[in-house]
């Protein structure tokens, strides 16, 4: 399994010496998924912090009714966890569920924090990423707060036309947060425009 895409990725924010990167590769996991696989179960303790090499997944979280609702999708050089029971070692609030086959490169939770000691350029290009998914996940609460579904739906088609063509259009509602079927009415609207 090729991980040079996570080295691409990496140098993109911070320089790794050749030994710092052979130290990394020693460190991590590299697993494949099959379509349907779990990567996260809700409940469970997520002890990885996942890169995508290739395949598509998402992440949701299914309220006590039985509703799903999805918060993110991750595709090829994206990364794709459950944050908060990552770093704080408790109970995952989502699942990550694979909607292809998936390959990923894994930071164990407890490998990652040594690595920091021994590669503090690392420590900084994690702080970048998390921050970034910070700042997105902000855009995003306002976003669907503020923004209109068919706006919240064209701007998702632009900024991810690979995942639309990748993912169910339920999903893509779900995303989005609202039914399959205004889904399917904004997309006939649009059509009807063109």
């Amino acid at each position: 399994m090729n991980i040079q895409p996570l080295f691409d990725y990496i140098a993109r924010y911070v320089a790794l010496t050749i030994e710092e990167q052979e130290l990394l590769l020693a460190n991590v996991n590299r697993r494949r998924y099959l379509k349907g696989q779990y990567i996260v179960q809700q409940g469970d303790i997520c002890q990885f912090e996942n890169f995508v090499l290739s395949g598509c997944v998402k992440s949701f979280y299914i309220d006590p009714e039985g509703h799903e609702h999805i918060a993110m999708f991750a595709i090829e050089n994206w990364w794709v966890t459950d944050l908060g029971s990552f770093i704080k070692q408790r109970p995952a609030d989502y699942n990550v569920l694979c909607l292809e086959n998936t390959e990923l490169v894994q930071f164990h939770h407890e490998k990652l924090e040594a690595l920091y000691q021994k590669i503090p350029s690392l420590e900084r290009f994690f702080r970048i990423i998390i921050q970034n998914a910070f700042v997105a996940s902000q855009d995003r609460i306002v976003q669907s707060m503020s923004v209109p579904a068919r706006e919240r739906y064209l701007a998702f088609r632009q900024k991810y036309p690979q995942i639309e063509r990748r993912v169910p259009q339920y999903m893509v509602a779900s995303y989005l947060g609202i039914t399959k079927e205004f889904l399917s009415k904004i997309r006939s609207q649009l059509i009807h425009e063109q």
